[in-house]
């Protein structure tokens, strides 16, 4: 069993037992990935789902961080790759990346999945096989991006309402308030 593997199984494990009601959902991605790791590798001809992992990162003011992708601003977003020792890691390399951002920190009680989200083939950027992306919650302060950074444009703090993923938007806002 690859680490990747047994990473994706027990954060969806941790996923579907917290938030039941998405479960039907994520049942079909949940068994794939015990397939896989049953098995020690994929035999289902690269039709199983493409894994990705996501950054939400909130500032002081609840604003969230966008990064410039193909001349829009979107959450940051990466395939996790042999190196990421987690998922949450490969995204946090992602910010460091791309933006210089190290100094950022979860909540009490929030280093699982902050959002599970699956997306249909030809409805993401991805190619041909369903999406499924591990969204991870972040707390930063807005000086932790450099001030060139959003200067130049590469990144930006987003107004809540501006967020373009639905669920991201309604997920968040419902932690913020205090709604489930």
């Amino acid at each position: 069993m690859s680490i990747r593997e047994d990473l994706i199984i027990r954060e969806l494990s941790h996923y579907i037992h917290e938030h039941p009601d998405e479960q039907m959902a994520l049942m079909p991605v949940y068994d794939a990935a015990c397939d896989h790791a049953q098995r020690g590798t994929c035999t289902h001809s690269q039709r199983c789902p493409l894994v990705t992992t996501g950054a939400v990162v909130v500032d002081e003011r609840n604003r969230v961080l966008s990064l410039r992708h193909e001349g829009t601003f979107a959450l940051a977003e990466v395939e996790p790759e042999a190196q990421d020792d987690s998922l949450s890691g490969a995204v946090l390399r992602l910010l460091a990346e791309a933006v210089g951002i190290r100094e950022v920190w979860t909540e009490p009680d929030s280093e699982g999945p902050f959002l599970i989200d699956v997306t249909r083939a030809g409805q993401h950027r991805y190619g041909a096989r369903l999406r499924i992306g591990f969204r991870y919650l972040f707390r930063a302060h807005s000086g932790a991006v450099a001030p060139l950074v959003i200067e130049t444009g590469a990144a930006a703090w987003m107004q809540l309402g501006e967020i373009g993923i639905p669920s991201v938007r309604n997920r968040l806002h419902g932690h913020l308030v205090g709604v489930p």
